[in-house]
C-alpha cells in the first residue's frame, strides 16, 4: 500500500468539505483508479472526478500515471480563460 496525501482546490474543496486529505491506495494504482475510488467511496465528489485536473507532486498527470509512494496529489476543477 502507499500512502498518500490529496490537497482540494476551489470547487472541490467545498464538494470534499475539507482542504487535504490522507489515505493508503494499492502500490499499482492509477491517477484513473484514484479518481474512481474517490467517486466511489464520496458521493458528493463523483461528479467532480470526470473533469478534473489532477498534479502528482505539483506536475500535472493523466489518467495511466501510476501514483507513486507518498505522493501528493493535487485535484483543482478545470480551469477556463479568456
Amino acid at each position: 500500500m502507499n500512502h498518500i496525501k490529496l490537497l482540494f482546490f476551489a470547487t472541490i474543496r467545498d464538494r470534499a468539505g475539507s482542504k487535504t486529505m490522507e489515505m493508503d491506495i494499492p502500490a499499482a494504482m492509477t491517477i484513473q483508479g484514484l479518481k474512481e475510488k474517490l467517486g466511489a467511496d464520496y458521493p458528493n465528489l463523483k461528479e467532480s472526478m470526470k473533469s478534473v485536473l489532477i498534479t502528482i507532486n505539483r506536475e500535472y498527470a493523466f489518467d495511466e500515471a501510476v501514483v507513486p509512494a507518498n505522493a501528493e496529489i493535487g485535484m483543482f476543477p478545470p480551469v477556463s480563460g479568456g
